[in-house]
């Protein structure tokens, strides 16, 4: 099977938005006042980012040509990327070597999902 390749661009663009977003949408309370005193909005910030995931999963779908578990596994392989760097970057938090093992094994997942079709 092939991958079409514009297809899974636009996914994984779409998952990095989607996983960001929610990656602020539940972090924003450990940075701005404003976000831990107001969950309920936080909430229903999540909205859009709901409807990238179901773009993402529409695209994937295309890209690897009606599989559904390749484009699972590299959603959450791009979550993991994106949370370990806006994490690092936004909240300070150290890379450990579990987090580079993790991140090493995330990147695998996606290169197993691409290659082994």
């Amino acid at each position: 099977m092939n991958i079409n390749l514009k297809y899974f661009l636009i996914t994984c663009l779409l998952f990095f938005i989607g996983q960001t977003g929610v990656w602020f949408q539940l972090n924003a309370q450990f940075m701005w006042e404003w976000a831990k005193r107001n969950p309920l909005i936080m909430s229903v910030v999540g909205v859009p980012f709901t409807y990238v995931f179901i773009l993402a999963t529409g695209y994937g779908e295309k890209a690897f040509q009606g599989l559904m578990w390749p484009q699972r596994f590299l959603g959450f392989a791009i979550g993991i990327l994106m949370y370990a760097l806006l994490t690092h970057i936004m909240l300070g938090q150290g890379m450990t070597t579990k987090t580079w093992i993790s991140l090493t094994l995330a990147f695998m997942i996606i290169i197993i999902q691409v290659l082994f079709n």
